[in-house]
């Protein structure tokens, strides 16, 4: 009988229908990697968020292991090459979440302009600081979303909805999905130094880490603001704390770290700073888009026993 492993926590509809389909689910959210050790061997199919990190060792130790399932998008947690090369296939569901992210960037954006989470902080301090802070409108101003994939394209969306005027980069060339959206497709270097706005959605790769740094900090216009709901390590969180203490960035909205949760002195700086706000990795946390995304995963994982006759 197969069995399935689930390591983070997931929507009740992956244990169920797995279950309905004759695969054995233990559900263990939270089991440390020392238990992951011991125990990853006893399983065909291996489920997980980005918590757990599918690593080389976690792999050798997976003698049964035919499938890795990411219930998210990004697949950074998992050695997908080594993975592959041992014959277990690696699938996730990155459609399942793409509204989720896009919702909360936008409203991270609009929070940012405003500077919300510092005026709450201040009234629920007793204060009342009423013409101490002046925000500013996203109508007329120019967005850029760096990652024009599904998550970018949705911002650009709702985006253009409000009334902003967009441009987008991505490293592939997407000039033709921008005009239909009517977004302008520019170059890295103009994005930055044009944009009133600056989104980030790219998945983590070894030239993606970094991509902003202290040098792209200084191209940017002042007063501009940065949002980051894809992976910590695209921006340098140094070069970044340097540019909101020089007023270069006049606010920043991160739902992503380097290190979750953060550890660095920097890191806990950043997040305690007036005008950043900061949410744990919560993209893709909304009951609609982990439900997609169960679906989604099941499908997946069902379809791959079924068409390999894994029982």
């Amino acid at each position: 009988m197969v069995k399935a492993l689930i390591t983070d926590p997931v929507d009740e509809y992956i244990i169920n229908e797995l279950s309905k389909h004759g695969v054995t689910v233990d559900y263990r959210p939270g089991i440390n990697r020392d238990d992951l050790l011991k125990v990853v061997g006893d399983y065909e199919i291996l489920v997980v968020r980005s918590r757990t990190k599918v690593t080389k060792e976690v792999i050798d130790a997976a003698g049964r292991l035919r499938v890795i399932a990411r219930a998210g998008v990004g697949l950074d947690n998992i050695d997908v090459d080594y993975a592959r090369l041992r014959g277990i296939e690696v699938i996730n569901a990155p459609e399942g979440s793409t509204q989720s992210v896009a919702e909360l960037t936008i409203g991270l954006m609009i929070a940012a302009a405003r500077l919300v989470a510092l005026q709450d902080r201040l009234v629920k301090g007793g204060e009342w600081p009423k013409g101490k802070y002046v925000g500013s409108e996203l109508f007329g101003k120019v967005l850029g979303i760096i990652g024009f994939g599904r998550i970018g394209q949705r911002v650009a969306e709702l985006a253009r909805a409000i009334g902003m005027n967009i441009q987008a980069y991505d490293i592939v060339d997407m000039r033709d999905k921008a005009l239909k959206l009517g977004v302008d497709f520019v170059d890295f270097e103009t994005l930055i130094r044009s944009s009133d706005f600056i989104t980030i959605h790219v998945s983590l790769t070894p030239s993606a880490k970094y991509m902003i740094g202290e040098r792209e900090f200084q191209m940017m216009k002042d007063g501009v603001i940065i949002i980051n709901t894809s992976r910590g390590e695209v921006i340098d969180t140094r070069a970044l704390l340097k540019a909101l203490n020089d007023g270069k960035v006049a606010a920043a909205a991160l739902d992503v770290l380097e290190h979750e949760p953060p550890r660095e002195p920097w890191e806990i700086e950043l997040v305690k700073h007036p005008r950043v706000i900061i949410t744990p990795h919560i993209g893709a946390e909304t009951r609609e888009a982990q439900r997609r995304i169960a679906e989604i995963l099941v499908n997946k994982i069902v379809n791959y026993l079924m068409s390999n006759n894994i029982k």
